[in-house]
């Protein structure tokens, strides 16, 4: 069996990695690039799409989903293996994301990366699969999902094939949170892929997650009267956000506010969400679907809590909110996320002094907070504990998805800890077992 790792080596996004069984030739993941050289990496792939005969898919997010369509349109006709849950929220995300791509493509005067017809077409070739249910894509492989705890429907991946165990970590999630199971043990593995996003660090507890977001919430609404502005991925962070935020309210510690939910995807997210699992208290909770009312909402001077898309600040609404709000210092920006490197959302973590929004300079003067204990991915130790219910060490576990200081110290912290051969992949690398 080989593998190429041909994206999240050394970075974040674009998860994708093609295993060669000999016989077939598949992925695991298609996600998009975002921040620097994005564009070029997104309209390459490194492969002929039509040698591929099927996506083993581990979540929704489009880091990992995003060049589905892209996939699809230029040859792929094989099937995409994926939760129910991951089949509903891609029902949204593909489509949002390809309207998305053409909106971009008509600003700029280019030709966009898919479309929405190529995003329909490529969720004609999702397959329904359950956790713990064994699988067949091909004859001589077998594939289990297990749940990665990480959003709604997102798994890590098992693939048995030439008497070899491939273990695909996926996004793992931190134990304990509302709404998502903490990840499923694994015993075993002949070689493993785990992330590493939190690879060199660890969370806040949630108890100070919380206090930190109170007071930035207090602080800006209370006592300077602005809005706070949230850029929040619109599916698994915005509906625990939402959780958060009614329960904060049901205890006094949050005044009562207008929350507005400014994205179309997290508005259905939030939907397939109620039907899968216990809903966050949605009370004073205001969806906007429209541009209109979209739009209506930059008339808002104070007393708004505003969660949009991207996460990153990459796209979408939050783009526009961050023009109106950014230049006023009784605002604030919370950031409940990773932010990539090179991406608009980093820039104003960074501290950068201005910052360009659709080609025009802004004054970064709101106060910028920065809580990532909300984050949907394991922190250091959550990931070391992880590993720790292995019962057998992995021949080679290779470290992904993860800047290079986050890579580097979690190998280094396997290598330490457990005695085992782990290693970062460069981009593009390309390794047998």
């Amino acid at each position: 069996m080989n593998l190429r790792f041909l994206g999240a080596a050394g970075e974040v996004t674009g998860s994708c990695t093609l295993v060669d069984t000999g016989a077939a030739k598949f992925l695991v993941d298609c996600g998009m690039f975002q921040g620097a050289g994005a564009e070029r990496k997104n309209r390459r792939f490194a492969f002929a799409p039509k040698d591929i005969a099927f996506v083993l898919l581990s979540h929704a997010h489009i880091d990992h989903s995003g060049l589905l369509p892209r996939l699809a349109a230029q040859g792929f006709r094989g099937p995409v293996y994926a939760t129910p849950a991951t089949c509903e929220l891609l029902g949204v995300m593909l489509p949002d994301s390809a309207h998305l791509q053409e909106k971009e493509a008509e600003r700029e005067r280019a030709a966009p990366l898919y479309t929405l017809a190529d995003a329909q077409a490529s969720l004609g070739l999702l397959r329904q699969v359950e956790y713990g249910a064994p699988f067949r894509p091909q004859e001589g492989v077998r594939c289990v999902y297990r749940d990665a705890g990480h959003i709604l429907g997102s798994a890590i991946v098992e693939v048995f094939a030439g008497g070899r165990k491939l273990v695909v970590s996926g996004d793992l999630g931190q134990p304990g949170r509302p709404i998502v199971e903490d990840p499923a043990a694994i015993a075993a593995a002949d070689v493993l892929l785990v992330e590493s996003t939190y690879g060199d660090r660890n969370h806040k507890s949630l108890v100070q997650t919380l206090d930190e977001l109170a007071f930035a919430i207090n602080d800006t609404l209370t006592s300077k009267r602005g809005n706070v502005v949230i850029p929040s991925f619109a599916v698994g962070r915005t509906q625990e956000l939402l959780y958060h935020l009614a329960e904060l309210r049901r205890q006094g510690r949050i005044p009562a506010a207008d929350v507005y939910v400014d994205s179309p995807m997290a508005m259905a997210a939030t939907r397939i969400t109620l039907r899968h699992v216990k809903a966050p208290d949605l009370e004073g909770v205001r969806f906007t679907e429209s541009l209109e009312e979209s739009m209506r909402i930059n008339s808002v001077r104070s007393g708004a809590i505003i969660i949009s898309a991207s996460g990153m600040c990459e796209g979408g609404r939050i783009r526009h909110h961050l023009r109106y709000n950014l230049p006023r210092p009784e605002c604030a920006i919370v950031f409940v996320g990773f932010q990539a490197a090179s991406t608009l959302g980093r820039r104003i973590v960074d501290g950068a002094k201005s910052v360009r929004i659709f080609r025009e300079p802004y004054p970064v003067r709101a106060k910028v907070f920065t809580i990532n204990g909300l984050s949907a991915h394991a922190d250091r130790d959550a990931l070391l504990g992880w590993l720790a219910k292995f019962r057998r060490a992995p021949a080679q576990t290779w470290v992904v998805h993860g800047e290079p200081l986050a890579a580097d110290s979690l190998k280094s912290a396997i290598v330490e800890r457990f005695g085992w051969r782990a290693a970062v992949p460069a981009a593009g690398q390309s390794v047998s077992f």
